[in-house]
């Protein structure tokens, strides 16, 4: 389905919508005060629970059509697990909402301290293609449970994903509180001309800093949810079997087109080839001995020019492919490839790759590769495979990125309470559970004094007995 091509029942038309105004009318409603009640926020998450769950069939022939996922991997990454976070977060809002006490200094007393946490506004949410669903919907539930009105952005990458959750969130959803506007990039650009009052973007480093370049012109706060090159460290003490699976699942899924995929591999020569035998192992598993190219459980490339940059990657790296290498750009496949000991300035070991393709770098030992990964940008995610549990924080350190998983890969992203987000060129800001909320909310700080009592210790004249006690109390 083409971004063009709508769905039966709804109307935007792409070529006239007028983005200001749209923009202007979602903020009429959130300055009328409608967004800001408990009541209204709940009965938005439910509606998107419940769409989510209705729809929830649609959704994954949505899904199958954009990216070619398994219908069971659409449900687990896009749309069940999408449910379950949203229904926590309907949960949970009440008490995210409520006044939060803080201790107040001798020096500050007699007095109480809270914090408030309040809706910033109108925010404007720009997800990306390879998890439409999830990655729209969850910072959208953020932004309703702390009262904001939203401004959503799907990707027209993800077509026909795009046009199911333009159709289905106002019917689900306050349509006047929260506006689903598809485009391309025309579109996204005349978005980040207007002033909204926070923005979250998924997606790559480079647009990023467009988004926060916009954002600066009307100092709009942002989360900025990037990628990068996400490093597996493989200790000696690893368990070699377990490794090699997990990590050709994290580039299995979703056919690696995954922010947290495993990038790049480094591990000692001792357990190299055996790693590469174990990875070799699981594919064959998981494509049940008939390998990838029309399987079923194997999700394809997003368009066939993501696929022609992955085949542009596999075509000058300068290392040996220890098996896969098979593409076919027509037909939107990359075989899953391991390339031992690529070139350091190649393609493949400078950009992030999105993709089922993983270099595997031979280093001497564990301090070599917390060289080489200090000596890059700091990465979305960061893996550690180790029994040795006291190498295992050692690893986690030494080094710096926006999360971390020890013995697995992506699952860190999963539950509510670990704050998700990047560092440095992988992003800035948090967000799943209540630091999600947090991330939508101005948290202000409020202080109040009794009039009963009124020292005059703070007051003029500064006599010397004054001055005595404010150096001895502050």
């Amino acid at each position: 389905m083409a971004i063009t091509d709508r769905p039966e029942g709804t109307d935007l038309d792409l070529t006239t919508v007028d983005v200001a105004a749209v923009v202007e009318g979602v903020r009429a409603v959130y300055d009328s005060g409608r967004t800001k009640p408990m009541a209204w926020r709940l009965e938005q998450l439910d509606g998107l629970v419940r769409m989510l769950k209705m729809e929830g069939a649609r959704f994954e022939e949505a899904l199958a059509l954009d990216l070619g996922k398994p219908a069971i991997e659409g449900f687990a990454a896009d749309v069940g697990s999408t449910a379950s976070e949203i229904a926590g977060m309907r949960k949970n809002a009440p008490k995210y909402a409520k006044p939060r006490k803080a201790r107040l200094p001798m020096a500050s007393q007699p007095g109480k301290g809270y914090i408030i946490p309040e809706p910033l506004g109108v925010a404007l949410i720009v997800a990306p293609w390879n998890y439409p669903v999830q990655l729209l919907l969850l910072p959208m539930a953020a932004a309703l449970a702390a009262g904001n009105a939203v401004i959503a952005k799907p990707s027209e990458v993800a077509g026909a994903t795009s046009n199911l959750l333009a159709e289905l969130i106002p019917r689900y959803c306050d349509p006047e509180a929260i506006a689903v506007i598809e485009g391309d990039v025309a579109v996204a650009t005349d978005l980040l001309e207007q002033r909204f009052d926070h923005i979250f973007y998924t997606g790559s480093t480079d647009v990023g800093r467009i988004v926060y370049q916009a954002a600066a012109r009307h100092l709009t706060p942002v989360t900025l949810e990037l990628g990068g090159k996400s490093p597996v460290l493989v200790d000696d003490s690893a368990n070699i079997e377990v490794t090699g699976r997990r990590l050709a699942w994290g580039k299995w899924l979703n056919a690696g087109q995954t922010c947290v995929a495993p990038d790049y591999v480094l591990v000692t020569e001792k357990n190299r080839d055996a790693l590469v035998d174990s990875m070799k192992t699981a594919f064959d598993e998981f494509s049940g001995g008939k390998g990838t190219k029309d399987n079923k459980d194997f999700g394809s490339i997003v368009t066939d020019r993501h696929a022609g940059r992955l085949e542009g990657l596999l075509a000058d790296h300068g290392g040996t492919v220890a098996f896969g290498g098979d593409v076919d750009v027509d037909a939107k496949y990359v075989e899953p490839t391991v390339i031992v000991d690529p070139a350091k300035d190649s393609k493949i070991m400078q950009e992030e790759i999105f993709g089922p393709l993983l270099p595997v770098i031979t280093v001497e030992s564990m301090t070599e590769a917390v060289e080489i990964v200090n000596g890059r940008e700091k990465p979305l995610a960061l893996y550690v495979f180790a029994e040795d549990a006291e190498k295992a924080e050692e690893l986690i350190g030494s080094t710096t990125s926006g999360g971390a998983c020890v013995n697995h890969v992506v699952l860190h992203i999963t539950p509510p309470d670990l704050p998700f987000g990047g560092v440095g060129e992988s992003g800035t800001g948090r967000y799943h559970g209540r630091s999600g909320f947090d991330t939508f909310s101005n948290l202000k700080s409020v202080m109040k004094k009794p009039t009963k009592m009124d020292p005059k210790m703070l007051y003029p004249p500064y006599t010397a007995r004054k001055e005595k006690m404010i150096r001895k109390f502050i």
